[in-house]
């Protein structure tokens, strides 16, 4: 066989043959992680311009992290708000939180487009106010991906910490104030630790949503703004590599599983009881 082509003789393409001939290989795998198969058949680290996945799952799980903290920020006052005010006001503020989801996500990315660009609402109202001279640029990159993944994803924060904060009676507020503690160090002491169970469940919700979400950083973000999941849809519909595909998808899901154990041993699923 040698002597018909001479690449019979290297030792490297009879690997390659003996990897190919099993029905399961680790090769999509081990390519998710930036390592390969190399030629004795050892696992060994993708080469430079291979190695791209794990700063795209870096990527993913810092945008992942950072839309998780922006709507904790701005979810809590607002649940602790709908929690404590009489009940019309309160209905009347619970309409508008779940309003949003009365309309599909691809007509609000569409809507956040028209709003942010160079000549939108946004930045034609802050130049006729005089805050800036030149518009801002908000749309196709990671600021318009922050902002309309925020508003999207913000009632899944409210709802589990405002469904916590309604069953916590205030007359552990009033009895440690009338203890002599501090308005804030009462709060901070007596009410907040009461709410870490909807705050955990809010951050797992918000985090596992963000950071499979495809729609919103493809039509908003720039090429270095997209996150896993708009790889998995290239190798299912575009280059057809079911098998990358399966392998990105699979370790999301595993790292989606991680989450929720960590949570379950920190806080305890059963402790989030709807009010």
């Amino acid at each position: 066989m040698e002597a018909l082509d001479e690449r019979w003789g290297d030792p490297a393409y009879w690997q390659a043959i003996k990897r190919n001939t099993s029905s399961v290989t680790p090769f999509y795998l081990l390519a998710a992680v930036d390592h390969r198969i190399d030629d004795l058949g050892e696992i060994a680290p993708a080469t430079p311009d291979q190695s791209i996945y794990l700063d795209i799952f870096a990527r993913t799980f810092w945008m992942g992290l950072v839309i998780t903290c922006i709507c904790l920020v701005l979810a809590y006052p607002l649940a602790y708000l709908l929690a404590n005010l009489p009940a019309r006001q309160s209905n009347l503020l619970m309409i508008l939180v779940l309003l949003p989801f009365w309309t599909s996500v691809l007509v609000r990315v569409a809507a956040w487009i028209v709003l942010l660009q160079s000549g939108g609402l946004i930045n034609s109202a802050l130049m006729s106010l005089g805050v800036i001279d030149q518009p801002l640029e908000l749309v196709f990159n990671r600021t318009g991906v922050y902002i309309s993944m925020v508003h999207i994803l913000l009632p899944f924060m409210i709802l589990p910490i405002y469904s916590v904060m309604k069953g916590i009676s205030p007359t552990y507020m009033r009895a440690a104030i009338s203890l002599g503690c501090h308005p804030f160090a009462s709060f901070w002491r007596v009410y907040f630790p009461q709410t870490y169970a909807g705050v955990g469940a809010g951050c797992l919700l918000v985090f596992i949503i963000a950071i499979g979400y495809y729609i919103t950083p493809a039509l908003l973000g720039s090429p270095n703004d997209q996150m896993v999941s708009y790889f998995v849809a290239f190798y299912t519909n575009t280059s057809i590599n079911w098998g990358m595909a399966t392998a990105l998808g699979g370790l999301l899901l595993l790292a989606t599983v991680v989450l929720y154990l960590i949570y379950n041993w920190l806080v305890g699923a059963s402790r989030l009881r709807l009010s």
